[in-house]
């Protein structure tokens, strides 16, 4: 289940928790909406803890410089005689 199942858990918890009032025989839909709120809060901080791993912060590779030729102005190749 990724993050946005997570999400979903939660809003359709607090949706049935909160905002419905129908009464079902033998089933209490607001502990049922407080489950699905806490295995949402829970998927949530287990998403973002295996992305947190899963996120490799690779070092960006150094560019080399080449300085061995040699540097003369003749004022030709740096653009101003064309």
């Amino acid at each position: 289940m990724g993050l946005g199942g997570c999400i979903l858990l939660i809003a359709v918890g607090a949706i049935l928790t909160f905002a419905t009032d129908w009464d079902m025989q033998g089933v209490n839909l607001d502990l049922v909406g407080v489950i699905f709120m806490i295995v949402g809060l829970i998927g949530v901080a287990t998403f973002s803890s295996i992305a947190r791993r899963r996120r490799v912060v690779v070092p960006p590779a150094t560019p080399v410089v080449d300085d061995t030729r040699p540097r003369t102005r003749d004022g030709y190749s740096d653009g101003y005689g064309v």
